[in-house]
């Protein structure tokens, strides 16, 4: 009786040793700041009080005590106008001993996060999201880059994947993900230099484009949108989009792709960890400019 066949099951390209890397070189920075007597300061600014975060603020601060950082943090209650926002921003970009800044997100409703964004100095934007670090980007310029598209990078590079030259294409035109990684990818680097395609749920016929990708980057926050069919048998598959039901996360990336690619971050520990070792990075680049190490 022949033996049943099964489903082949893709590499998995976790985040957490990359993530490691990052802060380990980080560490490595931090220190050599503080022996010439400058402590690297992250700042964070909370407003209201909702769990999660909250939540996502005490990880941040542990991994700065972790790192040798400072963590002057200010948290507003939910009540806070845009001005006490604005002012609460304005107080650690006048602080010369803050190197780097970040309001958690989401604010509440009657807030403009985006407004907020553009008040923070642009040489402290750790998120890398400021209008003028995108672009920066956009043409090649020094500067903080946005954090889960670096961390993308960051994890293709570790797990040895060839991107140079190589199909990529991103599910999800997102500010925040998907256009800063197509203008990050398209660059002319060893990790990066890629011919890169941007499509999204608009266009009716996306999956057209995803089965040719060599490497498909998940970026819609459509739980589930991305199936096996979608994915040509052997890419690499990239999931980087998401939602939450509550504190259940829901990927972009439905689990049975691991059966059609050839590698695949897993649905937890992929993106997440990269994320927050380059916000880490961020800060610590910032802190080298602030103190005339790094131009």
């Amino acid at each position: 009786m022949p033996a049943t066949a099964t489903p082949a099951t893709a590499r998995l390209l976790p985040g957490a040793p990359v993530a490691e890397a990052v802060l380990a070189e980080t560490a490595a920075s931090v220190a050599a700041l503080r022996e010439r007597g400058v402590t690297p300061s992250l700042a964070t600014i909370l407003v209201g009080d909702d769990d999660a975060s909250a939540g996502y603020i005490r990880i941040k601060q542990r991994q700065a005590a972790d790192l040798g950082f400072a963590s002057p943090h200010e948290h507003l209650p939910a009540t806070a106008t845009q001005d006490d926002l604005h002012r609460a921003i304005d107080r650690f970009n006048a602080d010369p001993a803050v190197h780097g800044l970040l309001v958690q997100y989401p604010v509440p409703g009657h807030l403009d996060y985006d407004a907020a964004l553009q008040t923070i100095d642009p040489d402290k934007d750790v998120d890398g999201m400021h209008p003028l670090n995108m672009g920066r980007l956009a043409v090649g310029l020094p500067g903080p880059l946005p954090c889960t598209p670096a961390g993308i990078e960051a994890l293709l590079a570790y797990h040895e994947i060839p991107v140079s030259g190589r199909e990529v294409v991103i599910l999800g035109r997102g500010a925040t993900l998907g256009r800063p990684l197509a203008m990050l990818l398209a660059q002319k680097r060893p990790t990066a230099n890629a011919a890169v395609t941007v499509v999204h749920t608009g266009v009716p016929d996306w999956d057209r484009y995803t089965r040719r990708a060599d490497i498909l980057v998940a970026a819609a926050g459509v739980p589930g949108i991305v199936r096996p069919e979608h994915v040509r048998p052997g890419a690499v598959v990239v999931g980087a989009g998401v939602r939450y039901a509550g504190r259940r996360l829901l990927p972009d990336v439905d689990e049975a792709c691991a059966e059609v690619a050839g590698a695949i971050t897993p649905r937890v520990g992929g993106v997440g960890p990269t994320t927050v070792a380059m916000l880490f990075r961020n800060a610590v680049r910032a802190a080298e400019r602030a103190s005339g190490i790094r131009a």
